[in-house]
């Protein structure tokens, strides 16, 4: 099974938690973490723009990246939210077990 972590930015920790908490209700993740207050500069409308943002790093496998961003495309509030994914070559084997059995 190949497994990956996931990057989405959310505007506020309340939606981040909304996010997160469907996905784990789904069982499309195993875990997340949600970290806000984080600074986001980004190109918007032809302009450089700057907003507090919140991330939220999940766990899951490839399997499910396409339904995790169906899921949170219909329940984001941003436009076009950031929702990217890295594969994982590597970790505590132990670790990517429970995330296997986990979602």
């Amino acid at each position: 099974m190949k497994y990956s972590l996931g990057y989405i930015t959310a505007p506020n920790k309340a939606e981040a938690k909304d996010i997160v908490m469907e996905l784990l209700e789904m069982g499309l993740i195993a875990c997340a973490n949600i970290f806000p207050g984080v600074e986001s500069y980004y190109v918007w409308d032809d302009a450089i723009q700057h907003e507090k943002e919140v991330v939220i790093i999940l766990k899951t496998h490839q399997g499910n990246e396409n339904k995790i961003i169906r899921v949170v495309e219909k329940i984001h509030s941003y436009e076009c939210p950031s929702i990217v994914f890295v594969p994982l070559s590597h970790g505590n084997k132990d670790f990517l077990k429970w995330v296997k059995n986990s979602c």
